[in-house]
């Protein structure tokens, strides 16, 4: 069984009306060290989960216990958009949690000459996307073509993909993939 440490810990700080700055102040772990827990780009040792359990206060046991209701909420106010991107891409995505969910929705916004990395991604699951302005670059295995506003993308997450923004511009995509892969 896998538990998303990552989603869990933001919903219990988040439950508890906790910046990652002030659960950062409270357990002497950086706010960075939380942001790549809970984008799970990062997996805490025992240790460290304590320590910043400590700080919400739930102990480790409550914390893998733990059963959050499903999502109830139906609409989201552009600046309900939940920010998980870093650096030149951002990725708004839409609730908080993804408990309960199967599938993820992103507003996604490439700076010019950003890019997902010179490593393929590759993950279960299926996603698609809409451009919606500027020019982005996309190569799925072997094929690689410039989508512009209107033009948009659909295939199996398995295969090796990456994501790039050509142009002067930034480029905005509406983004969708089951299941949630941040």
């Amino acid at each position: 069984m896998s538990v998303d440490i990552g989603s869990r810990l933001r919903h219990l700080r988040s439950l508890h009306n906790l910046s990652q700055r002030e659960l950062a102040k409270r357990t002497g772990v950086t706010n960075s060290t939380i942001s790549l827990i809970e984008s799970n780009s990062s997996n805490p040792s025992v240790g460290a989960l304590k320590r910043i359990l400590d700080g919400i206060p739930i102990g480790l046991a409550e914390f893998f216990a733990f059963e959050p209701e499903k999502p109830r909420k139906a609409f989201y106010a552009a600046e309900e958009l939940v920010e998980i991107g870093k650096g030149p891409i951002s990725y708004r995505q839409i609730g908080d949690h993804l408990f309960g969910r199967s599938l993820q929705i992103l507003k996604e916004c490439y700076q010019p000459g950003s890019d997902t990395g010179k490593v393929p991604l590759v993950h279960e699951g299926e996603e698609g996307g809409i451009v919606l302005s500027g020019r982005l670059e996309v190569t799925v295995d072997e094929d690689r073509r410039i989508l512009g506003p209107g033009d948009a993308y659909y295939f199996e997450s398995r295969r090796p993909h990456r994501f790039r923004c050509v142009g002067p511009v930034p480029c905005e995509v509406i983004s969708a993939c089951t299941p949630p892969s941040f």
